[in-house]
């Protein structure tokens, strides 16, 4: 691709002082963000914004640098509303957040699954001041509050602690959290009952924040995965509030073929005047620890090391029993990949290959690896025809769910774009735009970004569909993706000839604010 540099000569007053702009991006096929078709239009940017989406030459544009994006899509930077980038964003070598942006990424939101910060305001100020690769907004969470107030204990909140609780998601809130995010799958928050997350949940709502939600069930661990998705829209309708239902699916066995039951529910809801939305990684494996895979909710009450647990003799018969049944779930033994173990010669093989080494049965040989420090897994517990139905809803956004050692957290939106956009055809490349731009800064209250529009923050790629490429497996998860030509970030070029400038141009972005 040609860059031009045009130094520019004063020859009129649309080429000089405050009318020129700082970066022309001309002779692109611009995707708005905004769900329409694409058009031919060139773009360009002022301070950080962009102040001009039309015909340069016409309207006598003139600029400071110019970029030829002929033969390539112009698009809003991807928004992904649902990452674990916390302490990377913290860390001095990987706030630049290098996975995400090579993908595309411009914005991350954090704090999903009810894992949040204490501080929100000092945690925002940390990024502000040290700087960060990409832009950054956060939610506050359930699960880190309720463990600061009562930390593992299976009962109710007296209301005391309640009210403790309600002060914490509103200081989070006025800090500007996006909105308040829970896990109810994992312990202490799988503690609580439906009437506790809605009254933390009318706090955020007060502050124009929304429900965040990874579903009490997935599954059929517990309540069933149709009754999580109602105990979702309940929160949401009681409350007040959207509710999104983080990286949705149907996990395991025994819920295979239900999206489209789930689907029909949804669309209820939104029926009724609900705002409800999901978002969605485009893998067939889950990531988690082999712990909260296979280890039943009761297990991790009353005190954080859950392994003392194997050993009292009268609990271990029902925690095996009950480990069995969630293995069972999860496709059983050859589903469950180590993906991330203590020690080291596990990574890279299946349950069902450490229990032969081992000679143990699989509950046991698990029990083993939890008791040797733990392991993440890949949990391929997915179908191919639930993913794509879910992919296809219009309320369905992209997110990564990005955690260690599973390739999500480098690949996502490159491997949706490759294969769900170029290869399968299940989406058109402005329905996979739009839905991880516009409708994502629509629903997580970022105005003013997620569109090639004029006034919005100058979140740009240039890049050609066929030539991006997701190269992070499961065996080399951290690979990181290649393909987007340019991406500008808040008016800064950060990555130019598909190469990273050095440039950290991330903004921490606050509900409601630019």
């Amino acid at each position: 691709m040609k860059k031009y540099l045009l130094l520019l000569l004063c020859c009129g007053c649309l080429t000089c002082g405050e009318d020129r702009l700082d970066l022309l991006i001309v002779g692109g096929t611009v995707i708005d963000g905004e769900g329409l078709e694409a058009y031919r239009a060139d773009v360009g940017v002022r301070d950080g914004e962009i102040t001009f989406v039309g015909e340069a030459t016409a309207a006598e544009r003139r600029a400071r640098r110019v970029i030829d994006a002929a033969g390539y899509y112009v698009t809003p930077g991807f928004i992904d509303p649902h990452t674990h980038a916390l302490r990377d964003l913290s860390d001095s070598v990987k706030r630049v957040n290098l996975n995400y942006l090579m993908q595309g990424v411009t914005t991350v939101v954090t704090g999903s699954d009810g894992n949040s910060v204490d501080d929100i305001a000092a945690q925002l100020q940390h990024w502000e001041e040290n700087g960060i690769g990409t832009n950054a907004a956060i939610l506050t969470g359930h699960r880190n509050i309720r463990k600061r107030i009562m930390g593992m204990e299976e009962r109710a909140p007296t209301a005391a602690e309640l009210s403790q609780m309600r002060t914490m998601v509103r200081r989070g809130m006025e800090a500007g959290a996006l909105g308040f995010s829970s896990g109810l799958y994992y312990a202490p928050a799988s503690f609580a009952d439906t009437e506790e997350v809605i009254e933390l949940a009318k706090v955020a709502a007060a502050y124009g924040g929304l429900y965040d939600a990874h579903i009490r069930d997935e599954s059929s661990y517990n309540i069933g995965l149709m009754a999580a998705v109602l105990e979702s829209i309940r929160v949401a309708e009681v409350a007040d509030l959207p509710a999104n239902i983080s990286h949705i699916k149907c996990l395991g066995v025994d819920v295979w073929g239900q999206s489209q039951a789930i689907i029909d529910t949804i669309e209820a809801a939104r029926g009724r005047g609900l705002t409800i939305t999901a978002d969605q990684y485009p893998y067939l494996a889950s990531g988690t620890s082999l712990s909260k895979a296979l280890l039943p909710k009761w297990v991790f009450a009353g005190f954080e090391d859950y392994t003392r647990k194997f050993d009292e003799p009268e609990l271990l018969p029902r925690i095996k029993t009950d480990m069995a049944e969630n293995l069972r779930r999860r496709g059983g033994a050859e589903s469950l990949l180590i993906v991330f173990a203590k020690v080291d010669s596990l990574n890279g093989m299946t349950l069902r290959d450490i229990s032969d080494a081992y000679q143990l049965p699989p509950v046991e040989a698990a029990i083993a690896v939890m008791q040797s420090g733990g392991a993440n897994v890949a949990s391929f517990n997915m179908i191919p025809e639930d993913l794509q139905r879910f992919m296809a809803q219009e309320w369905v956004m992209t997110c990564s769910d990005g955690t260690v050692a599973h390739p999500r957290k480098f690949g996502t939106f490159s491997k949706k774009l490759r294969e769900f956009v170029v290869d399968k055809e299940v989406l058109t490349l402005a329905q996979m735009v739009r839905r991880s731009t516009g409708l994502t800064a629509e629903t997580f209250r970022m105005p003013g970004r997620g569109k090639v529009k004029d006034g919005y923050s100058a979140d740009l790629l240039v890049f050609r569909p066929e030539a991006v490429r997701d190269h992070a497996t499961f065996t080399d998860p951290n690979a990181l993706s290649t393909g987007m030509e340019y991406i500008v970030l808040n008016g800064q070029v950060v990555v130019e000839a598909g190469e990273f400038t050095g440039e950290l141009a991330g903004e921490v972005v606050r509900r409601g604010e630019r």
